[in-house]
């Protein structure tokens, strides 16, 4: 069984920045697809980021394109999300997930999640 855990969340001022961590652990991990999501409070899930984990193609929302990176280390099972010029929009609990196929641009098909870490973005 994988497991996901995310760190790396916390409090920082609006214009900050948070680098997002997520450690897979169990059976070999070897998914096709990675990904960072968020869910704000009153809100549904949103598909940040996504990346395939043999590296290459990236897919961004809109709203966080441009301020945030997200990559991979294999060699560690690891992922991160880079987070710059946080706004308190951005505010949410931030998960992570895996899938085994699909595409980076769809949010479906995400078979392993971590319980998420809470970013808070406020003065």
């Amino acid at each position: 069984q994988v497991q996901l855990v995310e760190s790396g969340g916390g409090l920082v001022q609006p214009g900050g920045s948070l680098r997002l961590s997520c450690a897979a652990s169990g059976r070999t991990f070897s998914p096709y697809i990675v990904g960072w999501f968020r869910q704000a409070p009153g809100k549904g899930r949103e598909r940040v980021a996504t990346i395939l984990w043999s590296g290459g193609d990236t897919a961004y929302a809109a709203s966080v394109k441009g301020r945030f990176t997200i990559s991979r280390d294999n060699a560690n099972n690891t992922l991160y999300l880079q987070m710059n010029s946080l706004k308190p929009e951005d505010t949410a609990l931030y998960y992570c997930a895996a899938k085994n196929g699909g595409t980076i641009y769809s949010s479906s098909g995400y078979i392993y999640w971590g319980q998420g870490t809470q970013v808070t973005v406020s003065s």
